[in-house]
């Protein structure tokens, strides 16, 4: 008959000396306790790790222990399922066998596969957003390739709106042409036309002055007959 309370008692102080950074117990009958195992490798954003919480039946190893996931850093829920799987399905492999150090190593073999596919899809969505920058570069310089869809999506389109502007315009004029009074419907709005001209005449020739010395000259001028207002060559071949 196995001495399983001694089996236990030595697994926990092996345990205790291999995670001694991470090893908790809680009680001791029966004996809890919990491992933080984190994954190995990755960037500060990258790394996951988990606290696993284990408490001893009465006749473990030959029946396996409780296990629970108490917290989780930077792991989504399906990968937390996918770690309370597996270590079910370890603990059925080796039961009989004191088992925790093999349930963490599995643990922590699959943290670090999580951090790898953390890393490709990083990678992958990086090189993806590298590729979308691209094709907007090529379409900013090359503008986008012309099909007979594109083509006449843009014509429809194009005509319609010279449809509107021609509509538009139309009706602006139809506006003006309504707006604007011919010289009769100006001088019936407007009565002060009537004799607008009359009284600038009236001003300008009460103002005009004439300087009566500018022809006081003339007698003595020597003028040709060309010259004369008063020379008639039609008179001078009348005689």
């Amino acid at each position: 008959m196995s001495d399983y309370a001694e089996e236990q008692r030595n697994e926990l102080e092996a345990l205790e000396s291999i995670y001694a950074d991470s090893f908790t117990v809680f009680t001791t009958s029966p004996s809890s306790f919990s491992i933080t195992v984190k994954s190995e490798a990755g960037e500060d954003e990258e790394n996951v790790q988990v606290t696993l919480k284990f408490t001893y039946v009465t006749s473990y190893p030959d029946e396996a222990p409780l296990y629970e996931i108490v917290s989780q850093e930077n792991l989504e829920d399906s990968d937390a399922s996918e770690l309370l799987a597996l270590l079910g399905e370890q603990a059925q492999e080796n039961l009989g066998m004191v088992m925790i150090f093999t349930l963490v190593s599995a643990i922590q073999e699959k943290l670090n596969e999580i951090v790898d596919h953390i890393k490709t899809r990083r990678e992958e969505e990086k090189v993806q957003k590298e590729k979308e920058a691209e094709e907007a570069e090529k379409v900013r310089f090359h503008g986008t390739a012309v099909t007979i869809e594109n083509f006449l999506s843009w014509k429809a389109k194009f005509e319609a709106d010279l449809i509107e502007i021609r509509r538009k315009k139309q009706k602006e004029e139809e506006i003006s042409g309504k707006n604007k009074l011919t010289g009769k419907q100006l001088f019936e709005t407007d009565h002060n036309l009537d004799t607008s001209d009359i009284d600038f005449l009236e001003e300008a020739g009460n103002s005009v002055e004439v300087d009566e010395s500018l022809f006081q000259d003339l007698d003595d001028l020597e003028l040709d007959e060309d010259d004369d207002p008063d020379y008639n060559p039609l008179a001078e071949e009348s005689d």
